[in-house]
């Protein structure tokens, strides 16, 4: 709702905007107005993009072939053109989620979450750090670098922990656990952890969470 408020105010500025140019004779209004328009813009289209990845990871397919990753390219190049570190951090983080898990295109998907990782850590925007931080540790394990994978993977949990995020952190500590079980032959460890996960996840009532870690226990 906060958000939503956020932008209703963001329209009535524009709204005064529009009345300063054609009543006050105000000639820079224009150019400020397009600016807020602009970042409402990248705001929808991140929020777009989020909706239809949250669509293919239940659907396994896409909805329309190549819109969600245009929908976050879109908004990574209307933060950028705005000077919104933060956002462009975020949006970046989705472009290269869209190559690694729609398109199982890590070459194109490793620079977008460094980048945004980058962007992230200078803004303080420790959530998307977390998201980027892990889906580099995917990336380093399917390139058979564990001892940078294990690093991402638990930094990624330490985040989400300090944050207190309970089931983004369960969904941490999962990823952990099956880098452990299946990448480095830790049995007992993954264990423990995926059964710490559970209790996260159980605590914080993360039915999808819930559901991963189910599958996981099946996988392993």
């Amino acid at each position: 709702m906060g958000d939503l408020i956020s932008d209703r105010e963001r329209l009535r500025h524009v709204e005064q905007l529009y009345e300063a140019a054609t009543f006050g004779g105000d000639r820079t209004a224009p150019a400020r107005a397009e600016r807020v328009l602009d970042g409402l813009a990248a705001d929808l289209a991140l929020a777009r993009g989020k909706t239809l990845h949250a669509r293919y990871l239940t659907d396994r397919k896409e909805v329309v072939e190549g819109q969600e990753g245009e929908l976050f390219q879109q908004a990574v190049t209307l933060y950028r053109a705005l000077g919104d570190i933060r956002g462009e951090g975020e949006a970046l983080f989705w472009l290269g989620a869209w190559h690694q898990v729609v398109r199982e295109a890590y070459g194109e998907a490793v620079p977008c979450f460094q980048r945004s990782y980058d962007l992230a850590e200078s803004t303080g925007d420790r959530l998307t750090q977390s998201y980027a931080t892990r889906h580099l540790g995917f990336a380093a394990e399917a390139a058979g670098h564990l001892d940078e994978a294990r690093a991402r993977f638990e930094q990624s949990v330490r985040l989400r922990e300090d944050l207190g995020l309970p089931a983004a952190a369960a969904a941490a500590q999962l990823a952990l656990a099956e880098f452990l079980w299946h990448s480095c032959g830790d049995h007992d460890s993954a264990q423990r952890l995926l059964d710490q996960a559970h209790t996260t996840a159980t605590q914080c009532a993360a039915a999808g969470v819930l559901q991963w870690i189910a599958d996981a226990r099946t996988r392993m």
